[in-house]
C-alpha cells in the first residue's frame, strides 16, 4: 500500500499542462493555449507533458501500424490472434486500445484484463501502461498477482497472471466484470495459459459479446488459428527489414563441460574484445548459481585495466523491471564495469536491457518433468527448441553488430534440437489442473478442448490421486472436502492437510508449514568455506521431530527478528544474512501465509489457538500432515539412510539441508514433501512417522494396491493388531491415539459454512 501511494504520488506530480509544442493524438493540430488543454478520458484531467512525449516513442513500435487492422478487427471478431517478433510493442500496446475500444462503449460489457506468465512480468507492464496512458497505478491501471491486489473496482486495465484469472473464475465462471480477455505469451505454453485458451472458447459461446485478444510468438500463430477457427489473424512485422546485425559464431567440436567452456568464453571476451554486455544462458538455477560465485571470485582476480565484471543472476520467474536497475551501473567512472546477465531463458526483461552485445549459448536446458508412474519429478537435460534459439539471438543490441557463440554445431542445431519446445501440460504433475477443472463442474475432460490433450495416464493418475485424499465423491465429482481444497492455491496434498489441521487443532503450525514449502527455499547455500558456521546456524533452527518443525522455528525466529527490530528492512535482513537465511523467501512466506488464513477465514473454517511446542501438537502435525502426504512415505531399509518408497520402491537418500543429516541414528520411516529424481536423487522437507499412524489414516483401498515389498509386510502386520472399525475398513481420519473413540471421526465434519 506504501508503495502505492508513492507511485502514485509520483504520477500525480508529474501531471503538467500540456506545452504548445506538443501536438494532439493524431500528430496533426497543435494544442492551443493552456486554457483549452486536451483531457484524459480515462481520468477526466488534463495530459501531461510526459503523455505526449510517450506518445510519439510508442508511436515508432512496429506494432503500431496494425492499430487500424487490429481495431477493426476488434469489432467484428470474438478472436484476434496477434502475432510478432518479440520487443515491437504487442504486451503494452494492444490492452492500452482495448481500453479505448471499452470506453467507446462504456464499458457496456465490462473492463479489459491482461494476462502474464510471470507475477513480475505483470507488475512491470502495469507500470509502464499506466505511465504511457498518464493515469495512476492502482486506479485506472492495476496488477492482481499471486498474494498481491493492485487494483480498484473502477480499475479500467488490469494485469494479471494467468493462474490468477482462472482461480477468479471459481467465483465468477463467466468473467462477466470483463469484456476483453488479453492472453499473452501464449507461445509459452504453461499450464494455466493452455487450460485458459481452453476454457475461452466455451465462454465466448455463453458470451457473444466477449473478445478474446491472443497474444503469441509467428511460429504458433497457424497453430492458434486454425485452433480457434473463424478467428482473426493479424501478424506484425517491421516495414523495412533489417540485415542481421549480428555474427553467430558456431562451436567446432563438442563441448566435454559446456558450464567451464562458457565461463572460459566469458574471460576470453572480457580480456580481447571490445566493450559491450554478455548475456550467457545456461540451463538451470543450480548453475547460475555457480557461475556467479565463480565470476565474482575470478574478477577479482584480473588487471584493474580490463575493468570490472559484474555478474547479475536473472531467475525465470522473475524479470527486471523497466526502470533497469542493472543500467544504473556507472561505466564513466574510473573503472569500466561489463554487465554479465546469466538466464536460463528469454524474458521480457532481457529484450529491455540494452548494451547487450555478446551472447553465450550453451544450447541445453534442464527441465523438471513429471511421470506420473512414481509420482516423481525428473530432471531431464535435453537440447533447448530451434526457437528458443532463435530467442535468444534477440536480445543483442540492434545499435551495434554483436556476436552470439553457440557452444554447439550447426549440425547439432539441424539434427539434435526440435523445432518447438513441449507444453507443459504433457510434462507436468495434472492432480491440481483437474482438481480445477472439477471445481469448474467439468466432469468429461473432453469438455475442456486442449490444444495439445494431456496424456491419459497422466489424467487418471491426477483422478486417482484426488479419489485417494477423499476431494471425490462416489460419482467422480468433487465432495464437499474436495471443494473446500480447490480453494487454497496450493498442491491438493498440501490443501487436504491443511483442512485436516481443522480436525486435529493444528490450523496455525500446518499454516506456516503451507507457507514455507510453498515459498522458494529459505536456506541460502554457502560457498565451501563458511559450510561449517552455515551448518552451525542452521542447527539453531533444527527440530527433534523433523524439517517441516524446523521450516516452524526459522518462520518464527523472522518474526520475532521483525518485531525486535521494529521492522527496520535494514535489520532483518541482516539478521537473515547472517544466520544464512533467504531473506526475500521469508517475505514472501508471510505473504502467503497472511492469503491462507484470509481465505480459512472467508469460508468460516474452525481456527485453532496456536500450541506450538507441546508433545500433542507435534502428535497433530503429523496426522495432519499424514492425511495429505501419505502417498509420500519411506522407510530406511538399511538403517544407513538409503530409504525405499512404498509407492515404487524407489532408493533415496536425504536431502542435505534436512535436520536429520546430522544425526547418527536416521528415523526409520518418514514422510516427505518433494523427491526428484536427479543427480542427488533425494527427498526433500521430512519428518519422521510412526508406521502405526501411517496404517491408521491411510485409505484401505490405496494401502491395498502398494506394491509388494518387505515394508508393506511390516505394515500389514500392524494392520492386523489394530482393533478396526465394526464395517471392517480403516477410516481416512480415525480417531487420535491413546483417546477416546468419538462420534464423526471423518474429515467430513469439515465443511464450508
Amino acid at each position: 500500500m506504501a508503495a502505492l501511494e508513492l507511485c502514485t504520488a509520483n504520477q500525480d506530480s508529474a501531471r503538467q499542462s500540456c506545452p504548445p509544442e506538443f501536438g494532439s493524438d493524431s500528430g496533426d493540430e497543435m494544442l492551443p493555449c493552456d486554457t483549452d488543454l486536451e483531457m484524459n478520458p480515462f481520468d477526466g484531467l488534463p495530459y501531461s507533458s510526459r503523455y505526449y512525449k510517450l506518445l510519439q516513442e510508442r508511436k515508432k513500435l512496429p506494432v503500431w501500424e496494425a492499430k487500424d487492422a487490429f481495431m477493426s478487427s476488434l469489432v467484428g471478431n470474438n478472436f484476434i490472434i496477434l502475432s510478432g517478433e518479440a520487443c515491437i510493442g504487442k504486451s503494452s500496446q494492444t490492452p492500452q486500445w482495448c481500453a479505448e475500444y471499452c470506453f467507446s462503449s462504456r464499458y457496456q460489457y465490462g473492463v479489459v484484463v491482461c494476462t502474464q506468465t510471470h507475477k513480475q512480468t505483470a507488475v512491470d507492464l502495469a507500470l509502464r501502461v499506466a505511465d504511457e496512458m498518464d493515469v495512476n497505478i492502482g486506479h485506472e491501471v492495476g496488477y492482481v498477482i499471486p498474494y498481491e491486489n493492485c487494483c480498484m473496482n473502477e480499475t479500467i486495465l488490469r494485469y494479471s497472471t494467468d493462474d490468477m484469472l482462472l482461480q477468479e473464475m471459481m467465483s465468477n465462471p463467466l468473467l462477466e466484470h470483463y469484456a476483453v480477455i488479453i492472453v499473452d505469451e501464449t507461445h509459452r505454453r504453461t499450464i494455466s495459459t493452455d487450460v485458459l485458451l481452453g476454457l475461452l472458447k466455451d465462454l465466448v459461446r455463453q458470451r457473444p459479446e466477449l473478445k478474446v485478444v491472443i497474444i503469441t510468438s509467428p511460429h504458433m500463430s497457424s497453430k492458434l488459428h486454425a485452433y480457434y477457427g473463424d478467428g482473426s489473424l493479424i501478424q506484425v512485422e517491421t516495414v523495412e527489414p533489417i540485415e542481421c546485425p549480428f555474427e553467430i559464431v558456431y562451436s567446432c567440436m563438442p563441448q566435454e563441460n559446456y558450464f567451464f567452456s562458457a565461463l572460459r568464453l566469458l574471460f576470453k571476451i572480457h580480456s580481447t574484445m571490445e566493450k559491450g554486455d554478455v548475456a550467457i544462458f545456461l540451463s538451470c538455477k543450480k548453475e547460475i548459481d555457480e557461475a556467479y560465485k565463480i565470476i565474482e571470485r575470478e574478477t577479482a582476480k584480473h588487471h584493474p585495466m580490463l575493468g570490472e565484471l559484474v555478474p547479475i543472476p536473472l531467475d525465470p520467474e522473475q524479470t527486471m523491471s523497466f526502470d533497469r536497475p542493472g543500467d544504473t551501473l556507472e561505466q564513466n567512472g574510473k573503472r569500466y564495469k561489463r554487465k554479465v546477465i546469466l538466464t536460463t531463458s528469454v524474458g521480457k526483461s532481457l529484450h529491455y536491457m540494452e548494451n547487450v552485445k555478446y551472447v553465450i549459448d550453451v544450447g541445453m536446458e534442464r527441465r523438471s518433468v513429471y511421470n506420473p508412474r512414481i509420482r516423481a519429478e525428473s530432471l531431464v537435460m535435453r537440447p533447448i527448441s530451434k526457437i528458443q534459439a532463435k530467442m535468444r539471438t534477440q536480445i543483442i543490441d540492434s545499435a551495434r553488430l554483436g556476436k552470439c557463440f553457440r557452444l554447439y554445431s550447426e549440425e547439432f542445431l539441424k539434427k539434435e534440437m526440435p523445432d518447438f519446445s513441449p507444453a507443459c501440460v504433457l510434462e507436468s504433475n495434472l492432480t491440481r489442473m483437474v482438481l480445477f477443472l472439477k471445481r469448474m463442474d467439468i466432469a468429461d475432460m473432453g469438455q475442456c478442448d486442449f490444444i495439445e490433450r494431456p496424456a491419459p495416464e497422466a489424467l487418471m493418475q491426477a483422478l486417482e490421486d484426488l479419489d485417494y485424499l477423499a476431494a471425490l465423491d462416489d460419482d467422480g465429482n468433487l465432495s464437499e472436502i474436495g471443494i473446500i481444497m480447490s480453494e487454497f492455491p496450493l498442491d491438493p496434498q498440501m490443501a487436504k492437510a491443511l483442512v485436516a489441521s481443522c480436525e486435529y487443532d493444528c490450523v496455525h503450525e500446518m499454516l506456516t508449514i503451507a507457507a514455507m514449502v510453498t515459498a522458494p527455499c529459505c536456506f541460502l547455500e554457502p560457498p565451501p568455506s563458511l559450510e561449517e558456521v552455515a551448518q552451525s546456524c542452521r542447527r539453531k533452527f533444527f527440530h527433534p521431530e523433523g524439517d517441516h518443525f524446523t521450516l516452524i522455528n526459522v518462520y518464527t525466529a523472522f518474526k520475532q527478528s521483525k518485531l525486535i527490530s521494529s521492522a527496520e528492512y535494514s535489520e532483518v535482513e541482516k539478521w537473515c544474512h547472517d544466520n544464512f537465511l533467504n531473506c526475500s523467501a521469508l517475505r514472501i512466506a508471510d505473504a502467503i501465509r497472511a492469503d491462507l488464513l484470509d481465505i480459512m477465514q472467508r469460508i468460516e473454517l474452525p481456527i485453532s489457538e496456536l500450541a506450538f511446542g507441546t508433545h500433542k501438537n507435534s502428535l497433530n502435525v503429523k496426522r495432519a500432515l499424514m492425511s495429505g502426504y501419505f502417498m509420500q512415505t519411506a522407510r530406511d531399509v538399511d538403517g544407513l539412510g538409503n530409504y525405499v518408497m512404498l509407492t515404487h520402491k524407489h532408493v533415496t537418500q536425504l536431502h542435505a539441508f534436512s535436520s536429520y543429516c546430522s544425526t547418527r541414528l536416521k528415523p526409520e520411516w518418514v514422510l516427505f514433501h518433494e523427491f526428484t529424481i536427479s543427480e542427488n536423487n533425494c527427498i526433500r522437507i521430512i519428518s519422521e512417522v510412526s508406521p502405526k499412524m501411517f496404517v491408521q489414516l491411510v485409505p484401505q483401498y490405496y494401502f491395498s494396491n502398494l506394491p509388494h515389498s518387505e515394508s508393506k509386510e511390516i505394515l500389514q502386520e500392524i494392520t492386523d493388531h489394530l482393533k478396526l472399525s465394526t464395517d471392517g475398513e480403516v477410516h481416512h481420519v480415525t480417531t487420535k491415539e491413546n483417546d477416546k473413540p468419538q462420534e464423526n471421526s471423518t474429515e467430513d465434519r469439515c465443511t464450508i459454512q
